[in-house]
């Protein structure tokens, strides 16, 4: 990355970067909650604490440390000057007054979307660690079915679900494990309670692995014991949604032509009301990152994103059911990178 034209490009003289995401991105550091960067002319300088002097020493750029968290704003003396840029969308307002306190002379200048804008096209290394979560999720699917059938509370599937991820080698959840089963099933990030999973019920389960820092994203929808014809068609027309959008993924489509593909079939079918998210989202070192795949996106696919093809259909009082795949854009289309089948898998 060349520092010194990206400084330029902003009209700064130093970038300071709070984001943990984009701390990890642009240096490596893991711990990227505990620790700062300053993006000078000649490359950036990682501000961490004692506690990660050994992982800090590891690292590919310059590194300070803090003795103390209040000399912050001592450490950081030796770095500002002129125009200070930092991360509008990240910074506090507390934050940035303390830092124009400490700082008077100088101008702190708003910047957005720096880094999150070259995170959306994933890198050889970035598509490897997502393949490997998205295969451990995979992996996890297979592993459940064996756990699910009526009797068994949500928590215990929930918990053997990051039981097993972990062993196999995730990092920890991608985000807390979705499990609804039944009329719980209605809510779309429903978590996992004690509800008794019941014969005939739909459960849908949510999840994804963590490798290299990296996320994946996967739903699948199955029926414990026998589903009723209604749960069905519900399942059939979500499935037949989903493959009309995946089918359309491509360079150069935008988020809402492939959100409105599988909201139209969801309205034919009678359930267009009950379609109350977007249609997916970018992934990576973030579980929720660019592009949108939203009724109003105007974000343009480009190869090397990772996204998410995910409608979901859900009725309070009955249930629901949702798809997820997680997919990159390729130069000719997509790679499909979730693996676990999609037809109704009944237990």
């Amino acid at each position: 990355m060349d520092f010194a034209k990206l400084l330029e490009n902003l009209s700064v003289d130093v970038l300071y970067v709070s984001n943990p995401y984009n701390v990890r991105y642009v240096s490596g550091f893991v711990e990227g909650k505990d620790a700062k960067l300053v993006i000078t002319p000649s490359g950036p300088v990682l501000i961490t604490d004692g506690r990660y002097l050994v992982e800090a020493s590891e690292q590919p750029f310059p590194y300070r440390i803090l003795q103390r968290r209040n000399e912050l704003a001592k450490l950081l003396a030796e770095f500002f000057h002129g125009r200070v840029g930092f991360e509008a969308e990240h910074l506090s307002v507390a934050a940035l007054e303390s830092l124009k306190e400490e700082f008077p002379g100088l101008e702190f200048v708003p910047t957005r979307g720096v880094f999150e804008g070259m995170r959306r096209r994933k890198n050889p290394e970035e598509l490897e660690h997502i393949r490997k979560a998205a295969a451990l999720a995979d992996r996890g699917f297979q592993h459940i079915l064996g756990y699910l059938r009526p009797g068994v509370r949500e928590i215990e599937i929930a918990l053997e679900l990051e039981f097993f991820l972990r062993r196999e080698g995730s990092e920890g959840v991608a985000f807390g494990i979705t499990v609804a089963s039944g009329e719980r099933g209605a809510q779309p990030h429903g978590g996992a309670t004690p509800k008794i999973i019941q014969a005939g019920e739909l459960v849908t389960l949510d999840f994804g692995a963590v490798v290299g820092g990296y996320r994946s994203d996967m739903t699948r929808t199955v029926a414990v014991g026998q589903p009723s014809e209604e749960l069905r068609g519900l399942y059939q027309a979500v499935l037949e949604a989903q493959q009309r959008a995946l089918e359309a993924v491509a360079p150069g489509r935008k988020g809402a032509e492939l959100d409105a593909l599988a909201r139209g079939h969801l309205e034919q079918k009678g359930y267009g009301a009950h379609f109350t998210h977007s249609l997916g989202h970018g992934v990576g070192l973030c579980i929720h990152e660019g592009p949108s795949l939203g009724q109003t996106s105007e974000d343009v696919l480009e190869p090397d994103q990772v996204i998410t093809i995910e409608p979901g259909v859900y009725i309070p009082g009955k249930g629901g059911c949702r798809i997820e795949d997680l997919v990159r854009v390729t130069e000719g289309g997509f790679e499909l990178l979730s693996q676990s089948p999609k037809e109704l898998i009944v237990l």
